[in-house]
């Protein structure tokens, strides 16, 4: 059995999830009204894994036997001035998601729950890959953004991603 304090966290959890999908569905509108399609796919498909991320976090509840609840999502508040203001916001929201999932971590730890620290620790390796998917991006932007050649570039790059359903088998 769930200990109480973690399921709730877990249930929060997939909440901020999907709060994610639709952060990042806005930076994809952004990219799209400014032209750059590839921009807007690739934070498509980032939207798309939050989503899978919140439907594995709801599958782990209710496999043990804990009722989900929906809470209300959240307006993305997102101030997008600049074609690197997405990307700078979404490695500090990818940071800040990173920080949950040490918490719901450490409150499974704190209470000897194996079976969900055994889960999270998927969560904290896809955290880390976030992280660096995210710092990456906005370092090739820095670097190439302010070429045409470059973002066009990078543009076409991104319009290339291919959606990866997540490995977690719950």
């Amino acid at each position: 059995m769930l200990n109480e304090k973690v399921s709730t966290l877990i249930n929060e959890q997939i909440n901020k999830e999907f709060y994610s999908a639709y952060l990042y569905l806005e930076f994809a509108n952004y990219y799209y009204d400014q032209g750059l399609d590839g921009f807007g796919h690739w934070y498509d498909i980032q939207a798309q894994e939050e989503r899978d991320h919140a439907l594995l976090m709801r599958t782990y509840l209710q496999n043990n036997g804990h009722r989900v609840t929906f809470d209300v999502i959240d307006k993305p508040e997102a101030r997008l001035n600049s074609l690197e203001d997405p990307l700078t916001q979404g490695l500090a929201h990818e940071e800040y998601v990173t920080s949950l999932i040490n918490k719901i971590y450490k409150a499974a730890k704190d209470v000897d729950d194996f079976r969900t620290m055994q889960c999270f620790d998927w969560f904290v390796k896809e955290q880390g890959e976030e992280e660096k998917t995210a710092d990456d991006l906005l370092k090739k932007f820095k670097l190439f953004g302010n070429d045409p050649k470059g973002l066009y570039a990078l543009n076409q790059e991104l319009l290339a991603r291919v959606y990866t359903a997540p490995s977690l088998v719950l």
